[in-house]
C-alpha cells in the first residue's frame, strides 16, 4: 500500500478557500502553521525529487513560503483560474529552475529567469511569471505523486496518534510494506489471525481518513 490510490482514494484535494483567505493575514500564526504543515513536505519532496540536495531543498521550501507570503493575495479561489495546487506547483518548479540556473552560472544575477518583482508590484501585469510562463512538463508526474504520498502520510500520522503502537506496527509492516503475515507475526509476537485482523481494520480506517481529509480540504 504505497499510495492513496491503493487505499481507494481517487481524487486530489484542493486547498480550502477559507484557509487561503486566512493566510493573507500575516499575523494569523495558527493558519500559517496549518498552511505550513500542509505544504512543507510537499515542496521539499518535489525539490529532492528534482535533484536538489537536502540543504537546497530546505532553502527552496523557505523561499517558496516567503514568495507565498508576498503573493498569496494574487491567487483567487476561482475554478476558472485553476486550483491553488496548480498555482503553487508553478511557483515551486520555477524556483527550482532558478536554483539550477544559478548553479550553472554562479554569481550572475541575470541568470535568474523569473523577475519576481514584476509579480509583486503588479499581479495583473502580463509580466506576472506565475501566469505568463509555461511550466516544465518534467515536474508534473513528480508533483502529483508527491501530493498523493503526502495525503496518505497525513492520514497515517493521524492513525498512529490514536492506536496502540504495536497495532500501528502491524499496519506499517503488513499493510504498508506488504510483509507476509507469518513474518509480521514472528517479528511482533502476535498470532497470524490477529495480524490479518488488525491490518485489515486499520487499513479501512486509513481509507476512511484519506476520504475524510480530502473532503475536509475541499469543503471547509
Amino acid at each position: 500500500m504505497k499510495t492513496p490510490d491503493a487505499l481507494g482514494a481517487a481524487s486530489s484535494p484542493d486547498t480550502r478557500p477559507s484557509l487561503l483567505l486566512r493566510v493573507r493575514d500575516w499575523q494569523d500564526t495558527v493558519s500559517w502553521n496549518e498552511f505550513y504543515a500542509l505544504y512543507r513536505q510537499l515542496i521539499y519532496g518535489l525539490g529532492r525529487r528534482s535533484g536538489l540536495s537536502h540543504a537546497d531543498a530546505e532553502d527552496l521550501t523557505q523561499d517558496v513560503f516567503l514568495r507565498l507570503a508576498i503573493t498569496i493575495h494574487q491567487f483567487e479561489a476561482n475554478p476558472a483560474r485553476g486550483s491553488f495546487r496548480s498555482w503553487l506547483m508553478t511557483l515551486t518548479r520555477w524556483r527550482i529552475v532558478n536554483r539550477r540556473t544559478r548553479q550553472r552560472s554562479p554569481g550572475d544575477a541575470s541568470a535568474d529567469p523569473i523577475p519576481w518583482t514584476d509579480a509583486a508590484s503588479n499581479p495583473r501585469s502580463p509580466q506576472n511569471p506565475i501566469d505568463r510562463l509555461a511550466a516544465p512538463s518534467e515536474f508534473e508526474p513528480g508533483w502529483q505523486e508527491e501530493w498523493e504520498t503526502h495525503v496518505l502520510d497525513m492520514a497515517c500520522a493521524r492513525l498512529a496518534r490514536r492506536v496502540k503502537p504495536q497495532h500501528y506496527q502491524v499496519f506499517e509492516l503488513y499493510s504498508r510494506r506488504g510483509r507476509p503475515v507469518l513474518e509480521v507475526s514472528r517479528t511482533l509476537g502476535i498470532n497470524p489471525a490477529s495480524v490479518y485482523l488488525i491490518g485489515s481494520r486499520l487499513t479501512r480506517q486509513v481509507k476512511a481518513d484519506v476520504t475524510a481529509l480530502r473532503s475536509q480540504l475541499e469543503q471547509s
